[in-house]
C-alpha cells in the first residue's frame, strides 16, 4: 500500500470537490494502491468558537458582496462539474471547524475516517448543518458507527484540541497555505481539486511501477 495524506477543512469547498474526483477515480481503480489518512487544516482558525454568520464572514474575507459572489461563482461552476447538487443557500453558518478535526482524528483511530469526513461533508454542504454544533458530530460519530456518548463527553472537553493546533502549525511549516493538499508515498505533492483522469494516471503508474517492481524480485 502507498501513503496518501490528505489536508482538508470539512468547510472547504474546494475539498468537497477534490474528494468527489478522487472518489471517482478510486472507484475506477478497485485494485488503487492507496491507504488514506485525513489530515487537519483550519480554513479559518480565527473564527469564533461559535462560527458566525456565513454571508457576513464570506463578505468580510472576500471585500464585499461582489467578491464573494465571483469567488463562489467560480466554485458553484466546479461544484456543478464534479456532478454535485449544493444548495448554498441552505449553508447559514461557517462555522469553526476546530471540534470537526478532533472528529476526524477519533475517527482514525477507529478506522473510520473517510466514512466521517464524507458525513462531515454532507451534512454541510448537502443539508446546511453547524457542523461546529456538539449535538450535529455526536449524530455523525453514530451514525459512522462511533460510540455517540464517548464522542459526546470527548467533545465537552479538550481532548486533542492542542493536538490538532499543532497538526494544522506543521502543516503550514511545511508550505501548505491552501487546501485540498494531496501528499503521495510522502513524497509527491498535488494541491487543489484535481481531475479523475489525473488521479488515474497516478494510480497507473504506481499499480505499474508496484508490478514491475515485483516482477523484478
Amino acid at each position: 500500500m502507498i501513503k496518501l495524506d490528505i489536508i482538508s477543512d470539512p468547510i472547504c469547498p474546494w475539498c468537497l470537490i477534490g474528494k468527489t474526483w478522487l472518489d471517482r477515480a478510486l472507484e475506477a481503480h478497485p485494485d488503487h494502491p492507496f491507504a488514506i489518512e485525513w489530515h487537519p487544516f483550519q480554513l479559518n482558525p480565527d473564527m469564533p468558537a461559535g462560527g458566525m454568520d456565513r454571508q457576513t464572514y464570506l463578505e468580510a474575507k472576500f471585500g464585499g458582496k461582489a467578491g464573494a459572489v465571483q469567488v463562489y461563482g467560480r466554485i458553484a461552476e466546479a461544484a456543478e462539474q464534479a456532478g454535485l447538487s449544493i444548495d448554498w443557500s441552505k449553508i447559514e453558518r461557517a462555522p469553526n471547524t476546530l471540534d470537526a478535526h478532533r472528529l476526524i482524528h477519533w475517527a482514525g483511530l477507529e478506522g473510520r475516517q473517510t466514512p466521517v469526513v464524507a458525513a462531515l461533508f454532507r451534512a454541510y454542504f448537502m443539508e446546511g448543518r453547524d457542523i461546529g454544533a456538539h449535538e450535529v458530530l455526536v449524530e455523525i460519530a453514530g451514525s459512522c458507527g462511533m460510540d455517540a456518548e464517548m464522542t459526546r463527553t470527548l467533545l465537552a472537553g479538550s481532548a486533542d484540541a492542542e493536538d490538532i493546533r499543532a497538526r494544522d502549525a506543521h502543516a503550514r511549516e511545511r508550505g501548505v497555505t491552501g487546501v485540498p493538499t494531496f501528499v503521495v508515498g510522502s513524497q509527491y505533492v498535488l494541491t487543489g481539486a484535481q481531475p479523475s483522469d489525473l488521479w488515474g494516471k497516478v494510480i497507473d503508474e504506481l499499480t505499474g511501477k508496484a508490478a514491475a517492481g515485483g516482477a523484478g524480485r
